[in-house]
């Protein structure tokens, strides 16, 4: 059993949820690695030494490049602000570390692409944490369509819909500042469907975008750390929202299928309602992350009637299934899901093999979102790559 140590860069909710999988991930999967929680970087060090004692990291720090200098740390997880991930990641490169970083990679596509020249060249691994394509139902779909079982693919129709920020007393989060988001509810959510777009129809060519900001102005926060989703009422100071709360977009696919994008942090009642519907020439394949052990089927060549969509479960006889519970539909969590992304990038290391989504693909979806963006402001088709 080989040990790897970890640095972290971040100490907030993403933090959990990466130190939740190291920890969890050899009693899913055989990798043949062991995670060591070695160091931690924080805002200040009171953050950064509470992080290290919850989460179970051995040292701490408030200088993150105390991580990127140590010779004894293998990986570098970056879970922090967007403006942040560019100059950690090539840091972390040319030091000779593996790198998992939370998405989006960049706030826009010269970022990313500065990162992915640097990796490329530094011979690293590299992960972007489009997680959700972990999930095993998504995982069976791609399976299905790659065996032709649904056919040639048509259409696809994705969501993402969320209402923490539908109050505008939701405090201003960094999420709501172009200057370290580089984009709103796009970067933070829609990224993710693009993602699985990209992951089970083609590569995303032309896009046709509508963005909305709803809510201008919203109360600022008083501490450094993200007051995500929660309420601040009373005679308050606000600042401008610079990113957008919406975006609708057409999509046309390198492989000939049509399709569409909505993604919102302002739909009352979604908490997390990430789906997609794909329709091909034999049949449909319909996933809401909200019932995420499930995936809906409908195969033309079903008896008249008998056709419709069925629900399979997945488990067991499905992807990572053998590491996971034994019983269909027994019930995964997120946290199942960030276990399953660790054991991919761990996998890919030990295997000496490329890590998917790789920062190739993280750099591909900031290209789409900046196509997004520039077509919401011209209102017109705009091309992925220029």
């Amino acid at each position: 059993m080989k040990t790897m140590k970890v640095g972290m860069i971040g100490g907030e909710f993403m933090a959990k949820a990466h130190s939740l999988a190291m920890a969890a991930v050899p009693m899913f999967f055989e990798d043949g690695v062991r995670l060591e929680k070695h160091t931690i970087a924080d805002i200040d060090k009171d953050s950064a030494k509470g992080a290290a004692s919850k989460l179970g990291f051995s040292h701490y720090t408030d200088d993150w490049k105390t991580i990127i200098n140590n010779p004894e740390i293998d990986i570098v997880d970056i879970v922090t602000p967007n403006h942040l991930h560019e100059e950690m990641a090539i840091a972390a490169a040319e030091a000779g570390k593996h790198i998992i970083c939370e998405k989006p990679l960049g706030r826009n596509a010269e970022e990313t692409a500065r990162i992915l020249e640097v990796v490329e060249k530094a011979g690293v691994k590299h992960m972007v944490a489009f997680n959700y394509r972990k999930t095993p139902a998504v995982a069976l779909a791609k399976k299905y369509i790659e065996e032709g079982s649904i056919g040639k693919i048509l259409n696809f129709r994705g969501t993402y819909l969320q209402d923490w920020s539908a109050d505008p007393n939701s405090p201003l989060s960094w999420r709501f500042n172009k200057e370290i988001a580089g984009s709103g509810t796009l970067g933070d959510i829609g990224t993710h469907v693009l993602d699985l777009a990209h992951y089970l129809v083609s590569d995303i060519a032309e896009v046709n975008a509508i963005t909305r900001t709803w809510v201008e102005e919203r109360p600022t926060q008083d501490a450094q750390t993200d007051s995500l989703g929660t309420i601040k009422k009373g005679n308050i100071n606000k600042g401008k929202v610079t990113v957008d709360d919406e975006v609708i977009t057409l999509l046309k696919f390198s492989n000939g299928a049509i399709g569409s994008l909505e993604a919102t942090r302002n739909a009352w009642g979604r908490h997390n309602f990430l789906t997609f519907e794909i329709h091909g020439e034999k049949g449909s394949l319909f996933f809401n992350y909200e019932r995420r052990d499930e995936l809906q089927v409908c195969f033309s060549d079903d008896p008249d009637d008998r056709r419709g969509y069925k629900t399979v479960y997945t488990g067991v006889s499905h992807p990572y299934g053998e590491g996971l519970w034994p019983i269909p539909g027994l019930g995964i969590g997120y946290s199942e899901v960030k276990i399953i992304e660790m054991h991919d990038f761990l996998s890919a290391i030990m295997n000496d093999k490329e890590c998917q989504p790789s920062f190739k693909e993280g750099h591909r979806i900031a290209q789409v979102t900046d196509a997004i963006l520039t077509s919401a402001e011209n209102q017109q088709w705009t091309k992925t790559k220029q």
